[in-house]
């Protein structure tokens, strides 16, 4: 599914360089559930910043699936990124003025859907996530889990061929994490290849290969 071959990403600004990455080699494998973990600086998020097409690598080759990222300008990022990746956020990136149903259906908006069909298909993902009764809610007036879970189905809408998660518990209590945790293990099980970018010894734990980064590297 996910194939890096020597990444290295350098930020420059002026005669200042910063080597966020370097030399990368990974491999993940369609349904896989792996987990992303090492101190803050170590380069998590510019690995899944790349993974997620967001940005491209300095140096080295990306393959998703069989398409070569590397070379992909930015409209063709873009097309990727709406097509085969949903992103799961921290901070849930919902539009609060938008109702449940709405911000579920915005990835395909982009894909020209007709409106009913996004429709339909947001519904039913809303439903998939417990979330049937709560489809005209707006943001501020849902609690922290059930806008997680409103993320989700916006991730999952389009199909993806994968699922970045990125700190997916980070702002919510227990209860909720717990909830959170369970509906990712339940998309693998049925198949979704995921990689959760995390802190949480728990939330690592409880995924089933953990990729160490230190210091622009892979460690483990």
């Amino acid at each position: 599914m996910i194939r890096l071959a020597g990444v290295a990403k350098r930020y420059a600004s002026g005669a200042l360089a910063v080597d966020a990455l370097r030399g990368v080699d990974l491999e993940i494998g369609a349904n896989e559930y792996v987990a992303v973990t090492g101190p803050s600086g170590s380069g998590k998020s510019t690995l899944m910043n790349i993974l997620g097409c967001l940005d491209r690598p300095s140096t080295g080759t990306y393959h998703l699936k069989d398409l070569d990222i590397s070379g992909c300008d930015g409209a063709q990022l873009a097309a990727i990124r709406n097509r085969e990746i949903g992103f799961i956020f921290q901070s849930f990136q919902l539009a609060p003025r938008a109702t449940a149903l709405q911000n579920v259906a915005q990835p395909m908006v982009y894909r020209g859907t007709p409106r009913a069909l996004r429709e339909e298909r947001a519904r039913h993902m809303l439903e998939r996530v417990g979330l049937g009764e709560r489809v005209h809610h707006r943001p501020p007036e849902l609690s922290g889990g059930q806008r997680q879970r409103v993320a989700i189905a916006r991730a999952l809408v389009g199909e993806p061929s994968v699922v970045l998660a990125d700190e997916p518990t980070g702002n919510l209590d227990a209860a909720s994490s717990r909830e959170v945790l369970a509906m990712l293990e339940e998309l693998h099980a049925g198949g979704m290849t995921i990689v959760v970018v995390t802190h949480d010894e728990e939330v690592a734990r409880r995924c089933h290969r953990r990729i160490r980064v230190r210091d622009g590297t892979v460690v483990a």
